[in-house]
């Protein structure tokens, strides 16, 4: 079977992806990328809420438990490497899975990635200055002057895209929208994209139960291992560990570090609704109030054409 589809599954951290991605995958036959940035990395476990053993042995997982967290990864790093996966899964006439909650993997994949030239340390520390130098917002300002259609999508007080913005415009010699427009490309994919959303009350206290259960599973431990293995600053942006860190550092008591934990992940499941709802042609299934895979699966098979008309099967069976 010749194909070019690939099957992605996302909405906010918490929601259920994984055990219907798991009943889906398996029904097609097929196997799972993982869209999370954190589940990349090894040893963190318990704390970025990865596939129990048991889930990753019932179907292959893609990009999960690939880097040790002394590395860095990227979005970059992300498209190319799925890219690989579901060129290879799509030569074995299976249809890939992207299963996940990073918002801009996915979108390096839906709509292409922008990255630009590499970082220069240098030019931010200058560019830094400068706004330590005249006084805040003169970066702002100064992109504005640049380019108005990339300051209009930033908030003056966003230093860090405001740099970036500032940084490729200069070292490319033209305005970082006119940059992006022609570097950016999208991949050449027939996507289905399936939304799974709750009500946020809901979703919440399922967030707060997941932490209660993530510090029962061990989340302390995990994060003094992981600080052992002396982790790269972008494993350490994982919500949970830099909260256990902050109490291991005598910075606050353990109450208050999973209380943070808590609060941080409800921002963050917060956000990932904002970006998705950016995202064009998701079919969005409510499955509030349904907990069980099963009863997931049979909701989004009856709601969305996935293969065939919706319901009455799907063509899929679990």
């Amino acid at each position: 079977m010749v194909t070019d589809k690939v099957i992605i599954i996302l909405g906010p951290t918490g929601v259920g992806k994984t055990g219907f991605s798991i009943l889906l995958a398996k029904a097609l036959d097929t196997e799972i990328i993982s869209a999370d940035s954190m589940q990349v990395y090894r040893h963190m476990d318990t704390g970025t809420a990865k596939p129990s053993p048991a889930q990753l042995k019932a179907v292959p997982h893609r990009l999960i438990n690939i880097l040790p967290p002394d590395e860095s990864f990227s979005a970059g790093l992300f498209r190319q490497k799925a890219v690989e996966a579901i060129n290879e899964l799509h030569g074995r006439g299976r249809i890939p899975v992207i299963v996940g909650g990073t918002g801009l993997y996915i979108r390096s994949l839906t709509m292409g990635l922008f990255e630009g030239p590499s970082a220069d340390w240098s030019l931010r520390r200058d560019l830094m200055e400068d706004e330590r130098r005249f006084g805040g917002g003169y970066l702002y300002n100064k992109l504005r002057a640049l380019d108005p259609g990339a300051a209009a999508g930033i908030q003056p007080n966003d230093l860090r895209r405001i740099v970036r913005a500032l940084e490729v415009s200069i070292k490319e010699k033209k305005a970082i929208s006119e940059v992006r427009r022609v570097m950016t490309r999208p991949s050449d994919y027939d996507f289905i994209k399936i939304g799974l959303s709750r009500d946020r009350k809901e979703l919440y206290h399922l967030i707060e139960k997941r932490v209660d259960k993530m510090m029962e599973s061990g989340l302390l431990e995990e994060t003094r291992r992981l600080l052992g293995m002396k982790p790269d600053r972008t494993a350490m942006q994982a919500i949970g560990y830099k909260e256990m860190k902050m109490y291991l550092d005598g910075l606050v008591d353990l109450d208050e570090a999973v209380r943070l934990v808590k609060k941080r992940t409800k921002m963050y499941a917060k956000r990932q609704f904002t970006w998705f709802r950016k995202e064009p042609d998701i079919h969005w299934v409510d499955i509030t109030g349904i907990m069980e895979a099963d009863e997931i699966f049979a909701k989004v098979l009856n709601d969305v054409k996935i293969l065939g008309k919706p319901g009455a099967g799907n063509r899929i069976r679990p």
